[in-house]
């Protein structure tokens, strides 16, 4: 499949301003910022487990197209003949080459971005688009419109209705009268992916927990380590001081010094040797 076709296959359009949501005119940074906001859907690192494989793809594509048009002559062709280059490096890594446009994303970022989104003008024509694109598929609006949930679809459903009231956008009934059956098999979904995440994110935060546990047993035992060994060589003040003296003196005096130690501390505790019974008769 070519690139324009899998851009298809998973945002369902070829035209990439329009999947960028920004006029054919926009500047590299309008870009650039509708790019950030796609890439936050897509990213897979905030994704299930179970759909980190179909995330990778949307965002190997979003990237490239983001390429295309941050580049003067290849979106100089796609303006002039709406077709892109498809020789496509396997060996590209997109998520590094995001890193080289953002900084790390973290959780942070996230829900820092999603307070200022949510309600937002920028929510409202992404909603709307989202709406146009799939005719009223709400499942299809679940996959484009960035945070949406199931929680969001009365609030998210008031605001199209305002739009169909004001003939904005057309009436799409599979929208506005959507089959229960649907309704809840997309529930369903949604359910066993919030608690796919709920057991990632506790699993990561007992992984946490169980390092910073072993961080604090190694500086335990590290602090209990050093305490014994001040314990028994930290109370010998004739040693201390000898060897505090001898630390400016040359290295061979200092292992002379060492070995006439050695010898009287052997001295001292050599237990000893039984006198013969010839040596005794012979001195008497």
């Amino acid at each position: 499949m070519s690139t324009l076709e899998v851009c298809e296959k998973y945002y369902g359009t070829k035209n990439i301003y329009e999947l960028f949501g920004v006029e054919k005119s926009a500047s590299d940074q309008e870009i650039k910022k509708a790019y950030y906001r796609l890439s936050l859907q897509t990213h897979p690192d905030r994704v299930p487990e179970s759909d980190k494989q179909e995330a990778t793809e949307k965002f190997k594509v979003l990237s490239k197209l983001y390429n295309i048009l941050s580049n003067k002559d290849s979106r100089a062709i796609y303006d002039e003949r709406g077709t892109v280059d498809d020789d496509d490096n396997a060996s590209t890594n997109w998520l590094a080459r995001w890193q080289q446009f953002f900084k790390p994303l973290t959780t942070e970022d996230i829900d820092n971005y999603q307070k200022s989104y949510v309600g937002s003008e920028t929510e409202r024509n992404d909603i709307k688009r989202a709406y146009l694109r799939g005719k009223g598929c709400k499942n299809s609006m679940m996959c484009t419109v960035p945070f949406m949930q199931c929680e969001d679809e009365p609030r998210i459903a008031t605001i199209v209705q305002e739009m169909i009231d004001s003939k904005e956008v057309p009436e799409y009934k599979i929208f506005t009268n959507e089959p229960e059956a649907k309704r809840k098999q997309r529930h369903k979904k949604y359910a066993r992916e919030a608690k796919m995440a709920s057991q990632m994110k506790k699993k990561q935060e007992d992984t946490s927990s169980l390092e910073q546990q072993i961080a604090l047993k190694r500086k335990s035992a590290f602090s209990s380590l050093i305490e014994s060994l001040e314990a028994k060589y930290g109370n010998n003040d004739d040693d201390s001081d000898e060897l505090y003296q001898s630390e400016e003196e040359p290295p061979k005096k200092r292992k002379m010094q060492q070995a006439k130690r050695n010898v009287r501390q052997s001295t001292k505790t050599a237990p000893k040797k039984p006198v013969s019974a010839k040596k005794r008769k012979s001195s008497k």
